[in-house]
């Protein structure tokens, strides 16, 4: 954290806490010895203390996040081999991390959703900006808008439940079945989308009724 400004250690190091023990389980102090910052000086940086400092730390890690899509994608030409690449590639980093490296965006709002509403909102905020930024990226490579919509529901709800399966679990199986899952649904939609215009391009015969 040599030279970042002391509200981004403190930003940095709230997101590293949360992804590897959530939010109940962080404390000020702790924060402060993983931010080499004093204590005072996370309530001068951020006014509503610890819950201020997890919001930020959810809006920032999550724009980073987002950003691991292009970049594990890009370097395939077909989109389902690059999605299951991706799902293998996540289940590598979380074997080599201790299967510590859940994604704390996901972490947060299932502990607590129910007790503390702003970051619920700032967690659902963050998230529907991957939607939003998925849709578009997998808009680009092809995809229909609706379809890239649901292959960006799918891909996020895979990935954040094989997080959870395989911490538990302690395997990287969870990974590897839901990236294979996810690659046949993106396979169907990207046949789907093939598809269509060749069958706007047939119309039927005059005085024909249609198949």
């Amino acid at each position: 954290m040599a030279g970042m400004r002391t509200e981004e250690r403190i930003t940095l190091a709230m997101a590293e806490l949360l992804r590897k023990q959530g939010y109940a389980a962080t404390g000020v102090n702790q924060l402060a010895r993983a931010a080499d910052a004093p204590t005072g000086s996370i309530y001068h940086h951020f006014k509503g203390g610890k819950r201020d400092v997890a919001a930020a730390a959810l809006r920032s890690s999550g724009a980073a996040y987002i950003q691991l899509l292009p970049l594990l994608l890009d370097p395939h030409d077909d989109l389902v081999t690059g999605i299951e690449a991706a799902f293998a590639a996540a289940a590598d980093d979380m074997r080599d991390t201790g299967w510590a490296n859940m994604c704390p965006v996901g972490t947060v709002t299932g502990e607590v959703a129910d007790t503390e509403p702003l970051l619920r909102e700032v967690a659902g905020e963050v998230m529907g900006g991957w939607v939003e930024e998925g849709t578009r990226y997998l808009a680009g490579r092809g995809l229909p808008e609706p379809a890239a919509r649901s292959a960006m529901y799918a891909l996020l709800t895979a990935l954040e439940g094989a997080f959870i399966l395989a911490r538990g679990l302690r395997s990287t199986d969870p990974f590897a079945a839901a990236g294979r899952s996810v690659a046949a649904y993106v396979a169907s939609l990207v046949e789907q989308a093939a598809d269509a215009p060749h069958a706007e391009a047939a119309p039927s015969a005059p005085g024909t009724a249609p198949a």
